[in-house]
């Protein structure tokens, strides 16, 4: 069965799907995006979604191109038409076509386009095994707060990991880690979980968020700080978390073993109980 995917207003078969050669996202990457995790067929983090895309949106002077009721009815709407179970929904904004120039166009309408991938989310085998990860340099501008479609500079961080056989890539400035290619990165030292504060340095993970608070309210303790490579190396435990991955251990850094070599026990306890949230979501 040919997918079905959502293009300015029309539900269309994928391969007759088009957009125009001046759209300032083809262009410029003048647009935004989003990943929305689906669980028996249901969005998940659907609130903390809608508040990053309109944050998103705000910080690039790109208006809402429907409703918030809309937009969520469309996505909802290529679960069902997919007959999608458990994957995500990708969805992005840009400012829409105009003839090339750099300034904002006085006059035109956003461009939509979203799209469903069949992923296993919950029984992903790399959950038992962990994964690898390799550092990179960060090359990327300087507003990673917005979940910008530029992201040339995580692909070739992803592409680096990849031809070192690994899963993922932690980009480092000033010999910090700052995030994953396409994750929220933490580690674990004496049962104290630590992450990157939010800043115009990172993205601000949804499921950073949401694990944030599943880890307070499950008494670890939690600490916001800047880490370095070689405090990554020597952590107890290494971690991540994205719409696709939720949370996932981190075996190995740069070959480094980190801890025993597994996911370790911090890592499994936020991964059950976020798991366990998201189930719950999904049943509601």
């Amino acid at each position: 069965m040919s997918r079905i995917v959502f293009v300015n207003g029309i539900y269309t078969k994928e391969q007759d799907a088009v957009i125009s050669i001046f759209d300032r996202g083809f262009i410029f990457g003048d647009g935004i995006y989003e990943v929305v995790p689906v669980i028996l067929g249901k969005l998940i983090d659907r609130d903390y979604f809608l508040e990053r895309l309109e944050r998103s949106l705000f910080e690039l002077s790109i208006p809402w191109p429907c409703s918030e009721q809309n937009y969520i009815e469309m996505m909802e709407t290529l679960i069902d038409k997919n007959k999608l179970k458990e994957g995500i929904v990708y969805s992005q904004v840009t400012r829409g076509p105009a003839d090339r120039d750099f300034p904002f166009p006085e006059t035109v309408k956003p461009g939509i386009v979203a799209f469903t991938s069949r992923m296993e989310i919950l029984d992903n085998p790399d959950f038992e095994t962990g994964i690898a990860v390799t550092t990179t340099p960060d090359i990327r501008w300087k507003r990673r707060d917005i979940k910008s479609i530029n992201l040339l500079g995580q692909v070739l961080a992803k592409q680096d990991a990849v031809s070192q056989n690994s899963k993922e890539a932690w980009m480092v400035e000033n010999g910090q880690v700052t995030e994953g290619a396409s994750s929220s990165a933490y580690i674990v030292k004496n049962d104290v979980l630590i992450t990157r504060r939010l800043s115009n340095a990172i993205l601000p993970g949804i499921r950073r968020r949401t694990i944030l608070e599943i880890a307070k309210s499950a008494n670890v303790t939690v600490e916001e700080r800047a880490f370095s490579v070689a405090e990554a190396k020597t952590a107890d435990e290494a971690l991540i978390s994205s719409a696709t991955t939720m949370v996932l251990g981190v075996t190995s850094i740069d070959g480094s073993q980190i801890g025993d070599g597994v996911p370790g026990p911090v890592t499994k306890k936020l991964k059950r109980l976020y798991q366990d949230k998201i189930l719950q979501e999904a049943r509601s």
